[in-house]
């Protein structure tokens, strides 16, 4: 028994076909509604648009409308198509994301990572990790720079932060990435001095 290829699967197969390169980024599928794998799915969407080269506005937000299917996606798929039906004007980017995220993002996942960033300290991990996991947890919990500064001075280690706090004032970073550069920069040399 042969089963039919998915359609991502079979615009692929095409694309080898017509000399095209071939497309490393499969196509999420359908959204149902089940807030637990937006964050995902969502993740699955950008990259799949993006490797795609969709960039036009009501080109990806068409893509997105098509993979929200049944029960309550599949209504507001209905109302925003009969709104871009009615309107024939241009969309706005920014404004669609947000409202589909907020109607369909896990709201529990961003009261758990703003919880847990304010908690999150350091410890014995390493620098790079720890900062790896408090970028994911900022941006789940939707935290403002200026905050998430005051965090990760405050959760990453003591001497690392003691040593930056010795620079003059004038070399201090105003921006997050910044920061991590610096608490890198510093943690590598203690590496390097220590011989870990």
């Amino acid at each position: 028994m042969s089963v039919a290829p998915t359609p991502a699967a079979a615009a692929v197969s095409e694309n080898i076909q017509a000399g095209l390169p071939k497309n490393m980024v499969l196509d999420p599928e359908w959204f149902d509604g089940d807030r637990s794998k937006f964050e995902d799915w969502w993740r699955g969407i950008r990259l799949f648009l993006k490797s795609n080269r969709v960039n036009e506005t009501d080109d990806r937000i068409t893509a997105i409308l098509a993979r929200l299917r049944g029960g309550v996606v599949g209504i507001y798929a209905q109302k925003k198509l009969n709104k871009l039906d009615e309107d024939n004007d241009t969309q706005d980017w920014d404004e669609f994301v947000k409202e589909l995220k907020t109607t369909f993002s896990d709201k529990s996942k961003a009261a758990d990572a703003e919880w847990k960033i304010k908690t999150f300290k350091q410890g014995k991990r390493n620098t790079a990790d720890f900062i790896i996991e408090f970028e994911a947890l900022a941006m789940k919990a939707d935290t403002n720079e200026l905050y998430a500064i005051f965090l990760l001075k405050k959760n990453i280690r003591h001497d690392i932060i003691k040593t930056i706090l010795g620079y003059p004032p004038i070399a201090m970073s105003k921006m997050l990435k910044e920061w991590k550069v610096v608490i890198t920069s510093v943690e590598q040399g203690y590496e390097s001095t220590e011989g870990r």
